[in-house]
C-alpha cells in the first residue's frame, strides 16, 4: 500500500509541476511579447520571471508551500495580463486603417468604410474606401470562402452576403495590425493584435488571395434557413459597430475568423455547443464540418469532389476583369 501511495503522490506532484511549467512558459512568452522596449528590459523581465519557478522550489522545503508561492506569483502575472487593454489609436497598416461599420433603416443597409483596393501586387495598391448601400429585400444567399495560406489544417474564412443586383458584400474577420507588425500565428495568442472586421468588395478581399498571394481558395454556397442570412448580417453589424468605440483583442484560439463567426451563428440560432468542434480551431477542416451538417450546397457529392469543383484560385488567376464576383460564380456553377 505504501508503494502505491508513494507512486500516486509522485504522479500527483509531477502533474502539478508540469502544469506550472506550462504556465511559466506561457507567462514568459507573454512578458517577452508585451514588455516595452528596450530589449535588455525584456530579457531582464523574462529571465527574472522564469527563474522564479526553480528558485521557489529550491528554497522552499515544502512542495505545497512552493506551489502556493508559485500560484501567488502567477496571480500577479494574470493581474498584469488583464491590465493590458486594446486600442483604436495606433498607426495602423493601410489595409485595416478604417473600421467598417453601418446601420440598417427599414430594409436599407448603409455600410461605411467598405474596402475596394486595386492591387498591383500584394503590397502595392490604390486605397479606396467606400460607403455602399444594399437593399435587404434583395438578400438572396450566403457564401463562404476558405483561403489556405499555411497548411491544409489552417484556412482563413471570409463570409459574403449576396444582394443580387446590389452585388456582394464580403466580411473578413482578421487581425488589425499596425504598420510595424506582420502576422504571426504564435503572437495571435498574446494580445499582439486588435480584432478587425473588414467589409470589402470580393475583388479586393478574395482577389488579393487568389491573384496576388496565390493562396488556395475555395468558394461554397451555404444552405441556410430562411431569415438566417439577414439575422447573421445584423449580428455581425452589432459587433462591427461596437468595435468603433470599444476595441477588442484578436485571439488565435477563441477570437479567430472561424470561432468568432461560429459565435455569431450560435447567438442567433441559440445552439451553443458545450464542447466546440475541433474544426473551428483547425479551420482548414471547416468545410468538412459544414458538409457533415448538410450546410453546403451540392453536398450530395462526396466532399473530395465538392472541394475539387469549388476551388477558384487557379481559374481566377487567368481573369483580371471587373466582374470578379460574377466570374467566380460562373466558374463554380459551370463545374457542376
Amino acid at each position: 500500500m505504501s508503494i502505491e501511495r508513494n507512486s500516486l503522490k509522485w504522479f500527483f506532484k509531477t502533474g502539478i509541476f508540469l502544469f506550472l511549467v506550462l504556465g511559466w512558459s506561457w507567462g514568459g512568452a507573454a512578458i517577452f511579447l508585451n514588455c516595452s522596449e528596450p530589449g535588455w528590459l525584456k530579457i531582464l523581465c523574462v529571465t527574472s520571471f522564469v527563474a522564479l519557478l526553480p528558485g521557489v522550489f529550491f528554497f522552499c522545503r515544502s512542495f505545497f508551500k512552493a506551489v502556493l508561492a508559485c500560484l501567488v506569483f502567477f496571480m500577479v502575472l494574470l493581474f498584469w495580463w488583464n491590465s493590458l487593454q486594446p486600442s483604436n489609436n495606433k498607426d495602423w497598416a493601410l489595409d485595416v486603417a478604417k473600421i467598417s461599420h453601418g446601420e440598417i433603416i427599414g430594409d436599407r443597409l448603409t455600410m461605411h468604410n467598405v474596402r475596394d483596393f486595386r492591387y498591383t501586387d500584394e503590397d502595392t495598391f490604390q486605397e479606396h474606401w467606400q460607403t455602399r448601400e444594399y437593399d435587404l429585400k434583395k438578400l438572396q444567399g450566403l457564401d463562404i470562402f476558405l483561403s489556405y495560406w499555411a497548411s491544409d489544417d489552417i484556412a482563413h474564412l471570409i463570409t459574403s452576403w449576396d444582394f443580387g443586383d446590389d452585388g456582394h458584400m464580403a466580411v473578413s474577420i482578421e487581425t488589425r495590425k499596425d504598420k510595424t507588425q506582420k502576422y504571426s500565428a504564435v503572437k495571435g495568442f498574446f494580445k499582439q493584435y486588435e480584432l478587425s472586421y473588414v467589409a470589402a468588395d470580393e475583388r479586393d478581399i478574395v482577389g488579393l488571395r487568389t491573384n496576388f498571394r496565390k493562396e488556395r481558395v475555395y468558394f461554397y454556397r451555404l444552405v441556410t434557413p430562411k431569415g438566417l442570412p439577414r439575422a447573421l448580417l445584423e449580428e455581425y453589424l452589432l459587433e462591427m459597430n461596437r468595435l468603433v468605440t470599444t476595441p477588442e483583442f484578436y485571439n488565435a484560439f477563441s477570437r479567430n475568423c472561424a470561432t468568432t463567426a461560429n459565435r455569431h451563428v450560435e447567438t442567433i440560432t441559440k445552439d451553443g455547443r458545450f464542447f466546440p468542434d475541433w474544426r473551428l480551431i483547425l479551420s482548414g477542416h471547416l468545410d468538412e464540418l459544414l458538409y457533415e451538417e448538410g450546410s453546403l450546397q451540392n453536398y450530395t457529392l462526396s466532399l473530395a469532389k465538392l472541394r475539387q469543383k469549388s476551388r477558384i484560385d487557379l481559374q481566377m488567376q487567368k481573369y483580371d476583369g471587373d466582374n470578379f464576383s460574377k466570374r467566380l460564380r460562373e466558374l463554380v456553377v459551370d463545374s457542376f
